[in-house]
């Protein structure tokens, strides 16, 4: 059982020596239609080896991108992509090997993030395992939305299972939700939009998405060839 973080799902995904940033839907991030997608990918970009040495080729590893606030804000104390799954294809590695590589990091030696650990093994009643969620380990400061559980048998995941919170509304602080500006999260007080260069990025993303979708087009029209 872990803490249900409140972000957006996303993944990367090694495909040969390239690495690929991707949205939830499986579409590369930086074709979104939102920012936070594009800074994900600038992100992912900037840190390429990192992931390339962390995955073998075919595998992805899934987590929590938490740079903007969806219905929970948080004062991140680590970095804003928090490791839950590592996958290949349809099939979820077991939460041993994805923890133990995760405290590894890959060669790069620096560790990723998991959502907070509330029991491994024994079963733990919703009321009990709320009771036990950290505000502090993810830096909440609105309430926690919730807790996963991930039931293994025989060394693979069988099916995961979610609770969320009564009072949990979604998005509130989403935008296109609120009609609201845009609610970023910080890391260690600094508001994230603040670290990162929106306008750089947001230029590089739609060079990206361009020659991606015009590779695609020409490799349809077998202009390639």
């Amino acid at each position: 059982m872990q803490q249900k973080l409140d972000g957006s799902c996303c993944a990367v995904a090694r495909i040969g020596d390239e690495i690929v940033a991707l949205s939830r839907a499986g579409y590369r991030a930086e074709t979104s239609p939102y920012i936070q997608h594009w800074v994900f990918a600038w992100w992912v970009d900037q840190r390429a080896r990192r992931f390339r040495e962390f995955l073998a080729d075919g595998e992805r590893v899934v987590g929590e991108w938490l740079a903007l606030a969806h219905g929970t804000r948080y004062d991140l104390p680590h970095e804003p992509f928090v490791v839950f799954d590592i996958m290949r294809g349809s099939e979820r590695a077991p939460f041993l090997e994805v923890m133990a590589r995760c405290a590894w990091g890959g060669g790069v030696g620096r560790p990723f993030t998991m959502p907070q650990l509330i029991s491994y093994g024994p079963a733990v009643h919703v009321d009990d395992a709320m009771m036990r969620l950290s505000a502090r380990l993810h830096g909440a400061s609105d309430n926690i939305e919730g807790i996963v559980y991930r039931v293994e048998y025989d060394g693979k995941v069988d099916f995961l299972a979610k609770y969320v919170d009564h009072d949990k509304v979604d998005g509130i602080y989403l935008p296109e939700i609120s009609g609201k500006p845009a609610v970023w999260n910080r890391f260690m007080g600094t508001r994230l939009n603040e670290m990162f260069d929106l306008p750089m990025i947001t230029e590089w993303a739609a060079g990206r998405a361009k020659a991606f979708i015009q590779t695609e087009k020409e490799t349809e029209d077998g202009s390639d060839l």
